[in-house]
Parts: C-alpha cells; sequence; structure tokens
C-alpha cells in the first residue's frame, strides 16, 4: 500500500490508439498508405486472429490521444481545498490542438507546476512507460516527470520501485498473474463505477478511426474518475482518512462533477454520478 498522501494528488488515465507514423516507420511502410490500412497491417503484426482482431500492441508504437486527471490540492489538516477534473484535450476539441506532443508537453508542465503525487491503475506498467517512451519519440524533455533524486527521500521520482510519488493502485492490491483485479472488477464490487455504456480499452482505436474523439475523452474521464475513487477508498481503509474524512472527501467530489456537468458535451459526467450513487447509495437522500 502507500505510506502517505502528498499535499497535491493527480489521479490520471491515459488513453492510446496505434500510430500509423510509428506503424509506416517500424514496417517499412509507404508514406501514402492511408491511416487504418496501416492499423490493420499493426495488428496483424501484433498476432491478430479471429478471436482477438485488434491484439494490445507495445506501447512505444501507440501514439497518446487522451491524458484525464482529477487534481487534488489539500489543506495542511490534510483535507481537500481543491478538486478538479481536466482532459487534454478537453471536450468539445474542434478547435483544440490534439496532436500528441502538444497533449505530453500540456502534462508535463502540470508536473512541473504543481509537483503532484501520481495515482493510477498499472501506471508502473503501462502509464509511466508509454508517456518515456513517446517523450523519447517526440525528442522532449521530462523536467519533473523523469528527474531522479541521489536518494529516494531527497525528492520524487516517478520511476522508483515502491515510490510513493507513483501509487500504482493495481500494484497495491496484487501481484502480476491471472488473480489481478480490472479496475472496472475492483472498482465495482466496491460500489464505484466501472465502465460505462458498455465501452472499455478495446474500441477506443475503432473511436479514434471514427473521429470520435469527444467519446474518448468522455470515456477517460469517467476512468480517471473511476481512479480517484478507487485512491480514495483505499486511502480510507489504510487510515489516510477517518469515517468522517471519508464521507466530505466523496461529497466534494460529488459537487465537482455536478459543477462540471454543466458544462457543453458534459452529459457523461451526470451519467457517471447517477451509476455511482445507485452503486453506493453516496447522494441518494439529498
Amino acid at each position: 500500500m502507500f505510506r502517505e498522501v502528498k499535499s497535491r494528488v493527480l489521479a490520471f488515465d491515459i488513453e492510446w490508439v496505434p500510430d500509423p507514423e510509428s506503424g509506416k516507420a517500424a514496417y517499412e511502410l509507404p508514406q501514402d498508405m492511408p491511416d487504418r490500412e496501416v492499423i490493420e497491417f499493426m495488428w496483424e503484426q501484433g498476432g491478430a486472429s479471429e478471436e482477438e482482431p485488434m491484439p494490445f500492441l507495445k506501447t512505444v508504437l501507440s501514439k497518446i490521444v487522451s491524458i484525464s486527471m482529477v487534481f487534488r490540492e489539500s489543506e495542511r489538516d490534510g483535507t481537500a481545498s481543491r478538486l478538479k477534473l481536466h482532459s487534454i484535450p478537453s471536450i468539445p476539441t474542434s478547435d483544440e490542438d490534439c496532436s500528441e506532443r502538444r497533449i505530453i508537453e500540456d502534462f508535463f508542465k502540470i508536473l512541473e507546476k504543481h509537483h503532484p503525487q501520481l495515482v493510477g491503475y498499472n501506471t508502473s506498467g503501462a502509464d509511466i512507460p508509454i508517456l518515456a517512451q513517446r517523450m523519447i519519440k517526440h525528442g522532449l524533455q521530462g523536467g519533473f516527470f523523469t528527474q531522479r533524486p541521489n536518494r529516494p527521500w531527497e525528492g520524487a521520482d516517478f520511476f522508483a520501485r515502491g515510490s510513493d510519488w507513483n501509487v500504482d493502485l493495481m500494484r497495491c492490491v496484487s501481484t502480476w498473474g491471472k488473480g489481478t483485479p480490472s479496475l472496472h472488477e475492483i472498482s465495482v464490487v466496491s460500489g464505484i463505477p466501472g465502465k460505462m455504456g458498455g465501452v472499455d480499452g478495446k474500441q477506443v482505436a475503432p473511436m479514434w478511426l471514427e473521429g470520435k474523439l469527444d467519446e474518448i475523452i468522455a470515456y477517460n474521464e469517467c476512468d480517471a474518475l473511476t481512479t480517484y475513487l478507487l485512491w480514495l477508498r483505499m486511502a480510507h481503509s489504510i487510515g489516510h482518512f477517518d469515517s468522517d474524512q471519508y464521507a466530505e472527501e466523496q461529497r466534494l467530489l460529488r459537487d465537482m462533477i455536478k459543477k462540471d456537468s454543466e458544462g457543453p458535451g458534459r452529459s457523461h459526467l451526470l451519467a457517471y454520478l447517477s451509476k455511482w450513487e445507485s452503486l453506493s447509495g453516496v447522494g441518494a437522500d439529498e
């Protein structure tokens, strides 16, 4: 488990899809080959079958299309003073730079500004590595993301095994193997919404090919909220929050979701809140 809750916590989730540009480079494909054909070729090289037509590809051959996060800042007594849901890019995306380079650069700027404790699910095995690999692909500098102190107590380290700066919730509750729960599984049995509307990670690439980036970001935001709620529940279970504090933290998150749902393209947040209340009873008496 994690030893402490730092004054700034950022629970995040990343969505990525096969990258046609990287596929062309890796497999020496024609530059004018359509993206869909490149991606289908990449899946074939990755072992596609009738049972698994879209196999998981190495992250170095995938590009980040969305990062969603819940940012928590706390007072000296440990109570939350600010909660913010933020996505790169944001909804709607029509006038926004949605390039992978810009997404990574903006995420690194957030880390540089706030120096948060990162929280995620399988961050050690997926999110941190793809950020590092795609950072190298674009020739970017990681700044705070890549700093490595000489001694563990001298600063943040997102790459050290067991570091409390990178709280990988999956590693907190399981070792590798068939017994490892998915984020959906451990969440729904805990009264927290898992995957919404029947959408899961395997559908992100087809959604991207159909130009449904706003829907991908909405899906991404729900996963970020689920990750944050799971972190809250685990923090309560291991004694970082007592029962009253835990209830207050949930209330603050519920209020944030309600407020954010008022903007355009935010109906998925109301659906998420409704699902959460139906599973847990939180807010049902209000």
